[in-house]
C-alpha cells in the first residue's frame, strides 16, 4: 500500500516560502509538525516577548491551528520536543500547555538550548500526531 504525502497549510500560520520547510505535513494518520516559535505571521515580531507562558500560548495555538487544517486535532499529539533557552521557564510551559490539552497527555522531551532563531524567542515547540488516536 503506498501512502501519499500531502502538505497542509494553515491559514492561520505563516508558511515560509518554497525550498525551506513546510509546517505541516501527513502521510496517513501520522502528522509531523516543524518546529514553531511565536513569531507573528509578518514573520518578525515576536508574539508574548518576554514571556515563555505567552510564548507557549501562541505556539499550542499555531499546533492546534494547522493540525484542524489536517484533519486532527490536539488530542491526537502523540509526542513534542520543547527547545527552551532556559529551563527554568520549564513551569510556565507546562501551565499553558494544560490549558490546551486535556486526558493522557502527549510524550514530550524538554532540551535547553544556548539560542534560538532570534535572541527574545524563548522556546520552540514541535509535534507529531496520530490522526484519530484522540478520540475515545
Amino acid at each position: 500500500m503506498s501512502l501519499k504525502k500531502q502538505r497542509f497549510i494553515s491559514p492561520d500560520v505563516a508558511e515560509y516560502p518554497p525550498g525551506h520547510w513546510s509546517n505541516c505535513i501527513r502521510v496517513g494518520d501520522q502528522i509531523w509538525l516543524s518546529g514553531f516559535t511565536s513569531r507573528a505571521n509578518d514573520l518578525k515580531t515576536i508574539q508574548g516577548e518576554g514571556s515563555a507562558y505567552e510564548q507557549a500560548k501562541v505556539i499550542f495555538q499555531k499546533i492546534k491551528s494547522c493540525l484542524e487544517t489536517a484533519g486532527s486535532g490536539l488530542d491526537d499529539v502523540v509526542n513534542m520536543t520543547i527547545f527552551v533557552v532556559n529551563m527554568a521557564d520549564n513551569k510556565e510551559i507546562w501551565r499553558a500547555r494544560q490549558e490546551f490539552f486535556t486526558g493522557d497527555f502527549p510524550c514530550s522531551t524538554l532540551v535547553q538550548v544556548s539560542s534560538l532563531a532570534q535572541g527574545d524567542i524563548k522556546l520552540e515547540i514541535q509535534a507529531v500526531a496520530m490522526a484519530g488516536s484522540g478520540k475515545a
